[in-house]
């Protein structure tokens, strides 16, 4: 019997927190949604806090995946180690807080989901997202295996998605804030997106102010980057998984507004 997965892209700032309170109840109860991932690394902008990751639970994520900007805000540090719904990105530095998978129990199996980055283009250099797919994939027995990659190239996120196609049910890619429109199923079973997008302001430049980004892009002196605000959109993909063969049957891109 298929069961609904739905991952929600990149939380940017109080506008992607408000529309996911106000909007996530009503898209799992119509979408008839068995498990929910969203990725909250920019709740704060960049970073995230431990009670904005409370914020996120409560209006109705499963589990909660971050990013290049996991430690955007330090006080989350504690909160990784302790909380195993919140996940950080497996390929980093192994002894940083917290964890990169999670396996959960539910009413139709196992659930495991594991956090990637990518290294095209990143700041560090986290370990080879490949390899540590590999590594994590080792471990698990669970039929129903997700996989949120956290990458700015888009030949990265494919390779990816090629290299574990028929290994994991679904992997969808975050961290570029602008949804694709190559949702599918891979020829061995796995569903995939390149990007899921943003859940925050419309009127922005991926999330941020646009005044603030041109400014940037012009060449002026350096500012700090402010969350934009105003009318909201949330972006995910629903996966609709086999759970006896972890094997995905489809795959929908979808985008609400305010």
């Amino acid at each position: 019997m298929p069961v609904n997965i739905l991952a929600v892209g990149d939380i940017a700032g109080k506008c992607g927190l408000d529309i996911l309170s106000r909007r996530l109840r009503s898209i799992q109860r119509l979408e008839k949604i068995r498990f929910t991932v969203v990725n909250g690394e920019n709740a704060a902008g960049i970073g995230i806090t431990p009670q904005q990751a409370r914020e996120i639970l409560s209006a109705g994520a499963d589990v909660i995946t971050l990013g290049n900007h996991t430690w955007g805000k330090q006080e989350i540090a504690e909160t990784l180690d302790d909380s195993p719904y919140i996940l950080r990105p497996s390929n980093f530095a192994p002894q940083v807080p917290g964890r990169g998978l999670g396996v959960y129990e539910t009413s139709f199996g196992e659930v495991a989901v594991i956090n990637l980055i990518g290294r095209c283009n990143m700041d560090f250099g986290p370990d080879n997202p490949f390899l540590e797919a590999d590594r994590l994939l080792k471990k698990l027995s669970a039929k129903i295996i997700l996989v949120d990659f956290h990458a700015e190239a888009t030949s990265e996120k494919l390779a990816l998605a090629g290299y574990l196609d028929g290994r994991v049910s679904a992997l969808w890619g975050t961290h570029t804030h602008v949804q694709t429109s190559d949702a599918c199923v891979l020829p061995r079973g796995t569903g995939y997106i390149t990007d899921l997008g943003m859940t925050g302001p419309i009127n922005s430049v991926i999330g941020v102010k646009t005044e603030i980004s041109i400014s940037f892009f012009l060449g002026n002196p350096p500012r700090r980057f402010e969350a934009a605000d105003g009318e909201g959109k949330l972006e995910c993909a629903v996966f609709e998984i086999d759970e006896k063969t972890g094997r995905c049957l489809g795959v929908k891109a979808l985008r609400i507004t305010d």
